[in-house]
């Protein structure tokens, strides 16, 4: 009866510590060792510039597109770097101008495709540097970093898309890459151990102003090398994409010569705005809003989550 007893309770200890045991090494399971993480995001691009107006004036979103890669390494307790790769178009044009922002209709329109790379860093409200089963449901950040941008601004020309940066429209060589400066807000909801659902706004401050191919007011300092170019056949498109204006043009379409010789140079470029006429009074930029997925790259995440091993094969999730 005692030995009974005794191997009753021996089993018992050995059920306990066996238990414990598995306990212990299914939360193992979900401690995030490794701190790297992937994601990809899209959503819309606002363009902000000579050829578009929101926080003064009334012009809607003219809303273009971006889908964009992130890498994100965990390195602090509330502090993530991360590394952004970036598809994105913006344009605008004249024609939905408010009448108010003294845009008067110059006809000129743009069209850019770009890419642009950042380092950013991350603060997070509540901690990140935790096991991923105790990471937090709902956790909000903020952003910043620095980064480079492809600039290709293309205007639309009688149904022809011409690139813009070529022609020196304004006798401006600007470059074809460009520095940016991202920042923003982000939140982040945990979807399970190894996922999170996000979205975040992204405003990028640039070192440019032709994004859109425009900065100057009008053409008064320039106008005289595009009509040299135009009248000698050796670059025509320089003058015929600078002025766009119906006032300044000819009945076929060309550009008239001898009135924007007597106007001297008269012809719009730049924002309406008179705080705004002179070269690079204000740079231009760009906004996101983006709506993405994070992958948590935990060892176990292989064998649990996207692969399952089954009798001597393999199945999916």
């Amino acid at each position: 009866m005692k030995r009974g007893i005794q191997w009753v309770i021996f089993a018992y200890v050995l059920f306990c510590a066996t238990s414990q045991l598995a306990h212990a090494q299914a939360f193992y399971r979900f401690r995030f060792e490794e701190p790297w993480s992937v994601a990809a995001h899209l959503g819309p691009t606002q363009y902000f510039g000579d050829l578009y107006s929101l926080w003064k004036y009334y012009e809607g979103i003219q809303p273009d597109y971006n889908f964009a890669l992130t890498g994100r390494y965990t390195f602090g307790k509330n502090v993530k770097a991360r590394v952004d790769l970036t598809y994105y178009q913006i344009s605008g044009e004249d024609t939905k101008a408010d009448p108010r922002s003294g845009r008067i209709p110059r006809d000129l329109n743009f069209r850019a495709r770009n890419y642009e790379a950042a380092v950013l860093f991350e603060y997070y409200y509540k901690p990140v540097k935790v096991y991923n089963i105790t990471r937090e449901f709902l956790n909000p950040y903020i952003f910043a970093g620095v980064g480079v941008s492809t600039n290709d601004p293309y205007a639309n020309y009688r149904g022809n898309w011409i690139p813009l940066r070529p022609l020196q429209t304004e006798n401006e060589a600007y470059p074809g890459v460009v520095m940016v400066f991202p920042m923003g807000l982000g939140l982040k909801y945990k979807v399970n151990v190894y996922m999170d659902f996000f979205i975040e706004g992204n405003y990028r401050f640039t070192l440019t102003d032709y994004l859109d191919d425009i900065s100057s007011f009008n053409m008064s300092g320039f106008y005289e090398d595009l009509i040299e170019d135009y009248v000698s056949g050796e670059n025509p498109q320089r003058l015929r994409l600078s002025v766009l204006q119906a006032r300044y043009l000819l009945e076929n379409g060309e550009p008239n010569v001898a009135l924007i010789r007597s106007t001297g140079g008269r012809p719009r470029r730049g924002s309406g705005d008179p705080r705004l006429n002179e070269p690079n009074a204000r740079y231009d930029g760009y906004f996101s809003l983006n709506f993405g997925v994070e992958i948590y790259f935990a060892q176990d995440i292989w064998e649990n989550w996207i692969f399952r091993h089954k009798g001597k094969g393999w199945r999916f999730w």
